[in-house]
Parts: C-alpha cells; sequence; structure tokens
C-alpha cells in the first residue's frame, strides 16, 4: 500500500465520517458547514487521483456557490437555524435502508472484480473535460445554473414579508379572507 493509497483511504473516511454527521445532525448550520467538509475531502481526493482541475472545479461550484447558496437561503428565509424538535424522526428506517444499499452495492462491487487490478484511463487533460462538458453535457449544465437561480429567486420571495401579503386595513379572518374592515366588502 503507498501513500496515496493512504491518503485516499483517509480522505474517503473523513468524506464519509462528514456525510454521515450532514445526515445527522439537528442544527442546519452545521450541517451545512459539514457538508463543506464532505466536499473538501473529496476534492482532496481527485487531488490524488491526479484530478486536479475536477478538484478546482469540487472546490469552485460545489463548496463556494453551492454550499454559499444553500447557507444563504436559509438564513434569508429566515428558516429555524438551530436544533427542531419537531423535525425528529426515528432513525432507523433511514439506517436499515442505507445500510441495505450500502451492502448491497459493496457486494455488487466485490462480485463483480472480485478484487482484481482494473486498468486506469489515461489521464485527462482540460481541453478534453471541456470538450465533454460543452459538447456533451451542456444542457443538463444550464438547466442546474437554471434550478440554482430560481431557487435564489425563490428564497428572496420567500423573505419578503411585504408580497403577497394584504394591504393595509384588510384583516384576514377565518371566516371571510380579504374583506375590507372599513367597508366591510371585498377589495
Amino acid at each position: 500500500m503507498t501513500g496515496a493509497d493512504v491518503l485516499l483511504l483517509a480522505l474517503g473516511a473523513v468524506a464519509v465520517g462528514a456525510g454521515v454527521l450532514v445526515v445527522t445532525t439537528k442544527h442546519l448550520v452545521r450541517a451545512g458547514l459539514y457538508l463543506v467538509v464532505c466536499l473538501g475531502a473529496l476534492a482532496g481526493d481527485f487531488l490524488v487521483l491526479s484530478a486536479e482541475l475536477v478538484a478546482w472545479v469540487q472546490v469552485l461550484i460545489y463548496v463556494g456557490a453551492v454550499v454559499v447558496l444553500l447557507l444563504f437561503a436559509v438564513m434569508l428565509t429566515r428558516a429555524p437555524i438551530g436544533a427542531s424538535d419537531d423535525l425528529d424522526r426515528p432513525g432507523w428506517p433511514a439506517a436499515l435502508i442505507g445500510g441495505g444499499a450500502g451492502l448491497g452495492l459493496t457486494v455488487l462491487l466485490v462480485d463483480a472484480y472480485r478484487w482484481s487490478s482494473v486498468a486506469s484511463p489515461d489521464t485527462g487533460t482540460a481541453e478534453r473535460l471541456g470538450e465533454q462538458i460543452f459538447q456533451s453535457w451542456v444542457l443538463p449544465f444550464e438547466v442546474l445554473s437554471v434550478l440554482l437561480l430560481s431557487a435564489l429567486v425563490g428564497a428572496i420571495v420567500l423573505s419578503r414579508p411585504d408580497i403577497g401579503r394584504a394591504g393595509p386595513g384588510v384583516a384576514e379572518t377565518a371566516d371571510r379572507p380579504g374583506v375590507d374592515v372599513r367597508t366591510g366588502g371585498r377589495r
């Protein structure tokens, strides 16, 4: 076992541990920060595998943009940041499903490769990666950017208390919504 193998396993263990913390923590902001650690460890794995461009794209796009967008949207919508008791659910069904899926994938991979050595493909270049992204994968790339933009716009709309609310003098009652209290009629 070489030093690169040990480093790859250590970074993989950090990524898995941080991923477990993401889904088990009750604090939303801490979950976002654990996600940063997980994605950073994955970027380190890419560096060990000599995929520097993918590693830096991982840091810039996922750590730098997606996690910041997630935390920004949470704070902008004034969602509860601390532990939330009303969202607590028993964890055993998720653990059972996750453990079963992990065991199934492990059995599948061990059966497929039988611990044999697999030849590595040629090292990719930035030019080949750019050709793949902007020829074959341009539509999913653009759909993802529109999705992230719409999530940001939605967070801004949800954070504005004056959008979609009744104007002054309009009372919302359970039996007569939208009744103007000054005239007694509809707006």
